[in-house]
């Protein structure tokens, strides 16, 4: 009898893991308690692999001898309650593909800023010439790439849902950007339990493995003095301080690592603000350690593009400027975007709340915000934390509605940003979707 492995979810993550389990030998069966979508039905049924969907049948999946379970997927969810009650292992995609590569891993977590980041590294190793895939939460299916198309290096965002079923899987080189409440839903409201999560990124690193932070996160100062870490630590922040392995001095990113210093200057970065110039810190610190050419790193650093609905520009409409920042889906995001700007701004914010606290954009809300639209099924949460805090404050139902009043508020001069604190799933299919609803709007105004 060949092992028996079961994938839950048949989205990019479950196709690709079915893809690798079935090109193993595998006896592989896919369930989804949702529809599958049409591409990845297709692409199961071309490698002839048996898949459910809008159902979980119980016999089919507690037979299984490992489950690969798809990030999304709670912990709390009746199947993979009673796959627990048998002990039937469930581990992560990710986890499933490292067993069958020897290539090296540079895995990206943070609660902000591991797209950009993510996509920068990837940028980089790319125009260096060298032979890399995308993967994790952005990307193809890491399993997928391993089974059909290998790299020898794999960029992989991952999220702390992908990080909690991984156990022997290896980052040769990990990044840790930040750590800020989110998700804590998904925790048992526990920060702890979050924090366990992202630091699960330096699970098994040796001395030969580098870990890649940032220095000021009193959060991860906190864990690493706990934890002492195996991996050679490259710590970064924006001033100079000793031991750090990225900062900058006199308008100068510097970067130092065993493959000597590289610099350029900051006003060269294509990202602005100061957490994109955290984002490069990270990236150019990576870039040294894997001893790319300095002009390459320079370059990659100066031209990348950005990320989309991230502090995306759509367009300037009467001297107002509107900004897509829809993937800013907790406070910690929507604090970086108002951080980032110089104008008074129209926020539009609001959606389907994880437990948010507010007080963190307190004072940059006072300080900056014109007025605020709510744009969500329910405000309330966030009219008992801004009322009177703010003199005009509007609600919407739709993204028209949104952008259309924050039009008639907008001053010239002014900044209309859609950063909305909240996971999307109350009016919108996600965060993508919202921020195309949120250009098509602009655009047609």
């Amino acid at each position: 009898m060949s092992r028996r492995v079961v994938i839950l979810g048949g989205g990019e993550s479950g196709a690709g893991a079915a893809a690798l389990a079935k090109a193993k030998g595998f006896d592989t069966f896919v369930s989804d308690f949702s529809a599958i979508p049409p591409k990845y039905k297709q692409m199961l049924d071309d490698r002839r692999i048996v898949w459910e969907e809008g159902k979980h049948t119980e016999e089919l999946i507690l037979n299984a001898d490992e489950v690969i379970k798809s990030p999304g997927i709670p912990d709390k969810a009746p199947i993979i309650v009673k796959l627990k009650e048998r002990n039937i292992p469930i581990i992560s995609e990710i986890e499933f593909a490292g067993r069958y590569t020897a290539s090296k891993m540079i895995c990206i977590t943070g609660s902000n800023g591991k797209t950009t980041t993510t996509m920068l590294i990837y940028h980089i190793l790319k125009k260096a010439g060298m032979d890399v895939g995308l993967a994790g939460n952005i990307g193809n299916s890491l399993a997928l790439q391993v089974a059909e198309s290998p790299h020898a290096f794999y960029v992989i965002e991952l999220s702390s849902f992908q990080l909690d079923n991984m156990y022997d899987f290896k980052a040769d080189i990990a990044i840790l950007l930040n750590i800020t409440p989110d998700h804590l839903d998904r925790y048992n409201y526990e920060m702890q339990n979050y924090v366990n999560a992202k630091f699960r990124i330096i699970q098994n690193q040796t001395e030969a493995d580098a870990f890649i932070f940032w220095n000021d996160d009193p959060v991860i100062s906190r864990e690493i003095a706990k934890r002492s870490p195996k991996a050679t630590l490259h710590p970064f922040s924006a001033e100079d301080k000793s031991g750090l392995k990225g900062y900058t001095k006199n308008k100068k990113v510097i970067i130092e690592t065993s493959n000597g210093t590289f610099t350029m200057e900051e006003d060269l970065l294509a990202l602005t603000g100061t957490h994109n110039l955290y984002n490069s810190l990270a990236a150019g610190i990576t870039a040294k350690i894997l001893d790319i050419q300095d002009e390459k790193i320079r370059e990659s650093l100066s031209d990348f593009a950005g990320v989309e609905h991230r502090l995306e520009k759509v367009l300037r409409i009467r001297g107002v400027d509107y900004i897509n920042d829809s993937k800013a889906t907790n406070v910690n995001s929507c604090w970086y975007a108002l951080q980032s700007m110089n104008t008074k701004i129209i926020l539009i914010l609001g959606g389907t709340d994880k437990g948010n606290d507010y007080s963190e954009i307190d004072e940059l809300v006072k300080k900056k915000v014109r007025a605020l639209i709510f744009l969500g099924v329910d405000n309330n949460k966030l009219h008992d934390f801004f009322d009177g805090k703010v003199s005009q404050i509007e609600d919407a139902r739709s993204m028209e509605e949104a952008v259309s009043k924050a039009y008639k508020l907008a001053e010239k001069g002014d900044t209309v940003l859609l950063s909305p604190c909240c996971a999307s799933f109350d009016l919108f299919k996600n965060y993508e979707d919202r921020g195309e609803q949120f250009k098509a709007c602009v655009r047609n105004l």
